[in-house]
């Protein structure tokens, strides 16, 4: 079986303010967020992982730099496990978002999975952009154990494929700035061995939007 460790990017200033963070708008790590990178480090350096992967936004850059430190891995950065694009909503607060945005607010509000913001992609196109790249990814590791840096949306797509849970369902679950998630993988199958697991950090953590 393999194991993966997916591990959600340090606290941005965008995810204090409640500001979209997206397929290509950025922000970076709050003083609280390059603590909880550091304290990431420590816990991966005690994981013997086989290998490292990250998003390569700014966020999961600064997030995994210290983790190359501390596990003396090489990072594979690949844009195909970036967060979810938003388009238009990118940058902005829900509140922004409403009031520039209103028809496409309240569509979006409906859970329709096939809708997509303008120049964003939808749901479905997400879901399937990262199920595929980490199947790829887990296809060519088996018997290993890895990390991978990604965003809340990549692990919520994780967390509703393993768990059979539809795309457009509500969210019952958290996903907190640097927590670890392990997933195994083995003959296709996905299966979640841990969830939200945030006893290496010094202090609480923040929700995704």
């Amino acid at each position: 079986m393999l194991e993966i460790l997916l591990v959600r990017h340090g606290e941005t200033h965008w995810n204090r303010e409640g500001r979209v963070q997206g397929y290509h708008a950025d922000s970076p790590l709050t003083e609280t967020g390059i603590e909880q990178a550091r304290a990431l480090a420590r816990r991966m350096a005690s994981e013997a992982l086989d290998a490292l992967y990250s998003s390569d936004l700014g966020r999961t850059r600064q997030t995994v730099a210290p983790i190359t430190q501390s596990t003396g891995l090489q990072v594979n950065f690949d844009s195909r496990l970036r967060e979810r694009n938003y388009g238009a909503f990118e940058g902005k607060t829900f509140l922004e978002v409403e009031r520039d945005f209103p028809e496409a607010y309240a569509h979006f509000r409906t859970r329709d999975p096939h809708f997509a913001a303008a120049g964003g992609e939808s749901t479905v196109q997400f879901h399937d952009r990262v199920v595929q790249v980490l199947e790829r990814i887990a296809s060519q590791a088996i018997g290993a154990r890895i990390a991978v840096v990604a965003h809340g949306g990549v692990l919520g797509v994780m967390y509703r494929h393993a768990m059979n849970i539809p795309i457009e369902a509500p969210r019952n679950y958290t996903v907190a700035n640097a927590s670890v998630n392990r997933f195994g993988y083995e003959r296709g199958a996905w299966r979640i061995l841990e969830w939200g697991d945030v006893s290496h950090l010094p202090a609480t953590s923040l929700d995704d939007l």
